[in-house]
């Protein structure tokens, strides 16, 4: 092949290397702008991973590059006046130049053409005149631009400021400084690289970054090579207690904002995109030499492979997609947890470190167990301590006070629509359902959304509490829960607004009625999705008729034994349809500026806690985003849930969106739990409130981490319990905990250890006299090279 490779970093001059030793005669010529002495930056990290993979693809790099290494395990966390270390974790640094010029000389030796201080010639000429052009030319990438109507990228350019800088303070492990400063919170990322020298990250939020004064260069265009002298100075004096007397050292230092970087495809003809061309993750997860050295790889591996190119090609970015994805959902967690990093300014420090390690949710408290199980249990002792109790249990399984109802463990069985009543009657469905679910263990059982009145309904399907007799259907449920288990039941009140009138579920969800429809209302004229009938502007009379309607239910609810209530304002029903302006375009009192969306909501509320006893607890469910530029936002809720906690509310349920067809949601692994985090830190836990956390919460690691890093107070599950009734029951046999937080009912207490396995798992004999030491039952790794030297 002849090939044209834009961009002499790590990526494309591996991926050269690679090609030219699976078939010497390939044609390769490489053009690099910048001189093969000009390199930025200071050390580069290597997970085992992928240290295991050059190893196989070319034992010389690799080789050279582990003689040159800084390994360590440790992490220490540098937090109001302590430091917090964390083992287990391994890591791997070399010298970005160092690293550069080993690659360089490697692609020489096999016969690469490499120019550099060259600028490459028009795209059009290399896609004409080469086999395959490899499109490596950074996060900036040209080529990337000239074809942005072929690679569909998006560019996202984060509020954070940060400069990449180095010391000569050798870190003996990965460092967070976490600084409070009179401007704000600062954070320092910092690892060794070499047996000289640190990698340094400064980062700020750029409200912070303006209140210091580091604005006052932003006009300055700096040429390539220039660092920002006036802004490195200031930083050796604010943070001179964490250089400890060593220098801060600049090689194009300058600030930045991180700009992620997404392609739709990667691949335009012969025009392939490698490392931050295609994709850039945050440097708080990982290195992006890393991600583009494991993009060469693949890329040369998959032309070797393949009978030609476009197959190749298409190949590479399946296999690779996936990979970067996953590394980059988990590197926007990690980016958008130290964006808002000063909001956990009231933690603790071993919370605070707890919470740093799982900010990207790829370490978990169990994970955390194997890595290191001394600071584990320090968290879980922590946490237990906190609560008031005088022994580790899980976190899921204590106690936690709502309002004034004790539930005995932070497990709820989230609403979830079921469809199944008759003329809003409850059905025996409900009662088995609702039944099975207390008896599965969880503190608290909601009720699906029960509708205030027939309009209300969302479907035929849906049940209500407008009449007695759903009112008796309701308590023959209430009762069933409080004897037979010890779970609190909670019912969640709606209404339907605009998304009313629709089919069942499982006849097309969101699909209007073709027959024995209803009319339904709506702050706005406006239709949830095309297919839905135009609702009628709600006037004055039909909200009294609403407020009335809400009101009876809850003291019906009342008679029937209901021990919480949760008012539903989210999803695009009715009063989440006035809170966002995607749905609210009222011009009168009602409409306009978030406090006069809330204003609607913010009655019913107040109506029915005045009804609601003040010994029960009242909470509400919001959409925390509508997924939808132009609509409500993370900062919105914020103000949402403080209105509706000064208003009695003793907590939020946490959800997001559909209040508009046309959003997109970013799902992922606890994907809601980030807006529930805030909620919590900036409103709730102030006001003693609770806050409920909710979406693709599945297993009993993520529900304890969740809980022991203070993102929120209890977990509701939906779907996972729809999958296993029991699972609080069993995730307590899978944790061997027995206890009050997890009471199995007399007539299945039989069960409440987990059944034996197959006996596939054979117990090894001991077959050595003496025992060798395990260098690797210890987590704690340091890099000290000068103490290694003197030992030998």
């Amino acid at each position: 092949m002849k090939i044209a490779i834009v961009g002499g970093g790590p990526g494309g001059l591996y991926f050269a290397a690679l090609m030219k030793q699976l078939d010497s005669s390939h044609e390769i010529t490489l053009w690099e702008r910048n001189a093969a002495t000009d390199t930025f930056g200071f050390g580069v990290v290597f997970s085992d991973e992928t240290l295991g993979g050059i190893g196989n693809a070319d034992p010389v790099v690799a080789e050279y590059m582990s003689r040159r290494f800084a390994r360590w395990a440790d992490i220490d966390i540098h937090y109001r006046g302590e430091m917090l270390t964390v083992g287990g974790q391994g890591f791997a640094a070399m010298n970005r130049k160092e690293l550069l010029q080993l690659l360089q000389q490697r692609t020489v030796e096999l016969g690469v053409d490499v120019r550099f201080s060259s600028i490459a010639p028009p795209i059009e000429e290399l896609e004409a005149e080469y086999d395959l052009v490899l499109a490596s030319d950074g996060a900036n990438s040209a080529i990337r631009a000239a074809y942005a109507e072929d690679f569909c990228p998006t560019l996202d350019v984060r509020p954070n400021k940060f400069m990449w800088l180095g010391t000569d303070q050798v870190f003996e492990a990965f460092k967070f400084f976490v600084k409070d400063t009179e401007y704000g919170t600062m954070q320092v990322h910092g690892y060794p690289y070499s047996e000289t020298g640190s990698t340094f990250i400064v980062e700020m939020h750029e409200d912070v970054w303006r209140a210091a004064g580091f604005d006052s260069t932003a006009d300055t265009a700096f040429p390539p090579g220039v660092s920002d002298e006036q802004a490195v100075e200031k930083i050796r004096g604010l943070l001179s207690e964490e250089l400890g007397g060593y220098e801060v050292l600049a090689n194009n230092s300058k600030w930045l904002n991180f700009t992620t970087v997404r392609n739709k495809s990667w691949r335009k003809g012969n025009v392939v995109l490698l490392g931050d061309a295609a994709h850039t993750a945050h440097f708080s997860i990982g290195s992006g030499t890393k991600l583009a050295m494991e993009d060469a790889l693949a890329l040369a591996a998959c032309l070797h492979e393949h009978p030609n190119q476009e197959t190749a090609l298409e190949a590479y970015e399946t296999e690779r997609r996936p990979v970067v994805e996953s590394t980059q959902r988990a590197a926007q967690a990690s980016l958008e947890w130290f964006e808002s990093i000063g909001q956990y300014g009231e933690q603790d420090p071993v919370q605070f470190a707890f919470n740093l390690l799982t900010r990207s949710r790829r370490i978990t408290q169990e994970n955390l167990r194997l890595r290191d199980p001394e600071f584990a249990h320090r968290v879980e002792e922590h946490f237990a301590t906190s609560q008031g109790l005088d022994q580790v249990i899980p976190a899921m399984f204590q106690p936690h006070d709502i309002g004034g109802l004790t539930l005995k463990n932070r497990i709820v069985v989230s609403p979830m629509d079921m469809y199944s009543a008759v003329d809003g009657v409850p059905t025996d469905f409900h009662l088995v359902h609702l039944g099975s679910k207390a008896l599965g263990g969880a503190g608290l059982v909601m009720t699906e959304m029960v509708c205030v009145s027939p309009e209300g309904r969302i479907t035929p399907g849906c049940s209500g509490l407008y009449n007695d007799e759903q009112r008796e259907a309701w308590r023959r449920v209430a009762d069933f829960v409080h004897t037979r288990s010890g779970a609190k039941l909670g019912m969640q009140l709606g209404h339907s607004g605009r998304k009313g009138s629709t089919r069942l579920m499982w006849e097309g969800i969101d699909q209007p009625l073709l027959e024995n429809n209803w009319e339904t209302i709506a702050p706005s004229a406006m239709p949830y999705a095309p297919d839905n009938a135009a609702p009628k502007v709600i006037d004055r009379s039909d909200m009294d008729q609403v407020v009335a309607d809400f009101v009876d239910a809850a003291k019906r609810a009342d008679d029937a034994g209901v021990d919480l209530l949760e008012i539903h304002a989210a999803h695009g029903y009715l009063l989440s349809s006035f809170i966002s302006p995607l749905s609210n375009q009222r011009t009168d009192e009602y409409g306009g500026t978030l406090e006069n969306r809330l204003r609607f909501p913010l009655e019913v509320f107040d109506a029915v806690r005045a009804v609601w006893p003040a010994s029960k607890p009242m909470t509400v469910r919001i959409s925390a985003t509508d997924w939808v530029e132009g609509g409500n936002t993370a900062d919105d809720a914020v103000e949402v849930s403080r209105a509706f906690i000064e208003h009695g509310a003793a907590g939020i349920d946490v959800s997001t969106g559909q209040v508009a067809s046309e959003e997109k949601p970013a799902f992922g692994r606890s994907y809601q739990t980030p807006f529930a985090d805030r909620i919590r830190q900036e409103v709730a836990a102030p006001a003693g409130a609770s806050v409920i956390a909710v979406g693709a919460i599945s297993t009993f690691d993520d529900a304890n981490s969740i809980l022991l890093a203070g993102r929120a107070d209890l977990i509701a599950l939906g779907r996972t319990h729809l999958y296993d009734p029991q699972w609080t029951l069993h995730a307590a046999a899978e944790q061997e905990y027995q206890g009050d937080g997890a009471d199995w009912v007399e007539q299945f207490r039989a069960g409440r250890r987990k059944p034996p396995s197959a006996r596939t798992d054979a117990v090894r004999p001991r077959l050595s006299l003496l025992r060798e030491a395990d260098s690797e039952d210890d987590p704690h790794l340091r890099w000290r090279p000068k103490a290694a030297a003197e030992a030998k």
